[in-house]
């Protein structure tokens, strides 16, 4: 080849050397291999950031709940339970066991919370269907308003195989006249097992009556009386005035419709001539009973109060 040739050759290979030297001086530093991974996850955050800053936010349709808490809700008050006597006070002869027409074996036991009367003697009958007195006991008991617990083992013969019969526990007062009666009717049974019932609602006084305490003070000759009464039966119940000898001052009968608890309102009007005790009594009879006892008739039931009758 010419000289000439080879000289043109060589100042194009120079000039070619020269370029490509200023064009990898140019060039960005590249990124080392194991970089590019790093690289798209860092460019697709950057992405999603460049989103989230030029999208708005939406406005929820919701309604917002205040969290402040709710003042507290005085609770309704619950219905009060009704015994079918409608009232709460103890008897003063509270009978324990047995209870209501269960069914019982010579000889049984009568557990009661008697509060004897003032002439702390307590009485106890066992009478039979008709009236007739299978058993009695007559007891001596300290006198405690709040009564004394008390056993009382009962037994008797039958010629049936069974019948009807009545536990009658009374108290009197310090003039012996009757202050307190309450009866339990059961089943008396010559053979078999015994099946003693609770008491239930005849562990309570059937005889309440609005503001009346014990030796209350009544005056102008009128006593007024309002309250509820459980009757025993159907039978009327007589509310008497009594004197301490147990002669009658004044006396109302009052008529019921059915068993049920019903509302009463009577006035007793009286005559005295100086501050009087006197007895108020409520009683009703048993129907069923065809003997009468000379002394208790045919009680079923006697609620008395004493009270000071003035001018």
């Amino acid at each position: 080849m010419p000289m000439k040739y080879r000289l043109i050759i060589l100042a194009s290979l120079l000039g070619l050397l020269a370029a490509c030297s200023q064009s990898i001086d140019s060039a960005p530093t590249p990124y080392p291999p194991d970089y590019l991974p790093t690289m798209v996850v860092l460019t697709g955050q950057a992405i999603l950031a460049t989103a989230n800053a030029t999208t708005p936010t939406p406005i929820s349709t919701e309604t917002q709940i205040p969290t402040s808490t709710p003042e507290p809700v005085a609770d309704a008050p619950s219905p009060t339970p009704t015994f079918a006597a409608g009232f709460t006070e103890f008897a003063q002869i509270r009978f324990l066991a047995p209870g209501p027409m269960s069914s019982l074996i010579s000889p049984f036991n009568v557990q009661a919370i008697v509060a004897a009367g003032e002439s702390e003697r307590v009485q106890v009958d066992l009478l039979g269907e008709d009236g007739r007195v299978l058993q009695r006991e007559i007891k001596k008991l300290t006198r405690n308003p709040l009564g004394i617990f008390q056993r009382f083992e009962i037994s008797y013969e039958i010629r049936a195989v069974s019948e009807k019969g009545y536990i009658r526990i009374s108290t009197r007062d310090d003039f012996g006249k009757i202050q307190a009666l309450n009866t339990m009717p059961v089943l008396l049974y010559s053979i078999g097992d015994a099946q003693v019932n609770p008491p239930g609602n005849m562990i309570y006084e059937r005889v309440m009556v609005e503001g009346l305490k014990e030796k209350a003070n009544f005056y102008a000759g009128e006593v007024s009386l309002k309250g509820r009464i459980w009757p025993f039966n159907d039978q009327p119940v007589v509310v008497e005035l009594l004197t301490q000898e147990g002669k009658p001052l004044s006396s109302r009968i009052l008529g019921f419709d059915g068993i049920d608890t019903q509302s009463f309102e009577t006035t007793l009007p009286y005559k005295v001539s100086e501050p009087t005790p006197a007895r108020l009594t409520f009683r009703q009879d048993n129907p069923l009973l065809l003997v009468e006892d000379p002394d208790l008739g045919k009680l079923v039931y006697v609620y008395t109060v004493e009270v000071v009758l003035n001018p």
